[in-house]
């Protein structure tokens, strides 16, 4: 009868212990932002296959990547990612969208 109270108590504990566990991870989540990043890295890899984006453009564009992916963990690290570093991890995505956008369509191509 006691090992049941025992396992019962452990149980409820283990539970309770879990709920700040899901809420720490809802703070630190950027799918948002997540999302963006896998959708610019399509976008800059298709400018590398169809010739759109020289090597130099590419290397400026990725180390833009990199700089946004270094921020957002940056911003993980204290455990609650803010609303103003979610607004500069998005001003930074957007002015990274409009350089891939630029770089594409000017008049550098690969040859």
């Amino acid at each position: 009868m006691k090992t049941a109270q025992i396992i019962s108590g452990l149980l409820a504990t283990g539970l309770i212990a879990l709920i700040p566990l899901n809420t720490f991870a809802q703070e630190t989540a950027t799918p948002n932002i997540t999302k963006r990043q896998i959708q610019q890295q399509k976008r800059i890899a298709d400018g590398v296959r169809s010739g759109e984006l020289t090597a130099k453009e590419t290397a400026n564009l990725e180390l833009r990547e990199a700089k946004i992916q270094a921020d957002k963990r940056a911003a993980k690290a204290d455990g609650v990612v803010t609303d103003a570093e979610r607004a500069k991890l998005h001003a930074q995505e957007n002015r990274t969208s409009r350089k891939i956008y630029r770089k594409k369509h000017n008049d550098r191509d690969v040859q």
